[in-house]
């Protein structure tokens, strides 16, 4: 009886030992279909420029526009409140921060 308790104790504790920190993840790949450069539409390019930029990048220059603005809403930091530049890309006075990617798509080809 005591032999099949020390097996069973056994056969965990090498398991345990053989699993892999998380600190030795492998690096991240980014998707290929995310970093094809997309042309804005005069609209969007009045914000981030008219050469073809990634959409990550195109959402990061308009992060900074908003941010530079200050176009966040004070009491609901995830609305953001469009300035005339904005308003033309969005259709609308504000909308919150996961309406924009959406917004952004229509203007990106």
């Amino acid at each position: 009886m005591a032999k099949s308790a020390n097996k069973s104790s056994e056969s965990k504790a090498p398991a345990k030992a053989a699993s892999k920190p998380a600190a030795t993840k492998a690096p991240r790949k980014l998707n290929p279909a995310l970093m094809k450069p997309l042309r804005p539409s005069p609209e969007l390019a009045a914000l981030v420029g008219s050469a073809p930029l990634p959409r990550p990048e195109v959402v990061s220059k308009v992060w900074e526009h908003i941010k530079k603005n200050n176009l966040q809403n004070p009491s609901n930091k995830r609305e953001i409140m469009a300035d005339s530049k904005l308003e033309k890309v969005f259709g609308k006075k504000s909308a919150t921060m996961f309406e924009m990617n959406k917004l952004l798509a229509a203007h990106l080809k």
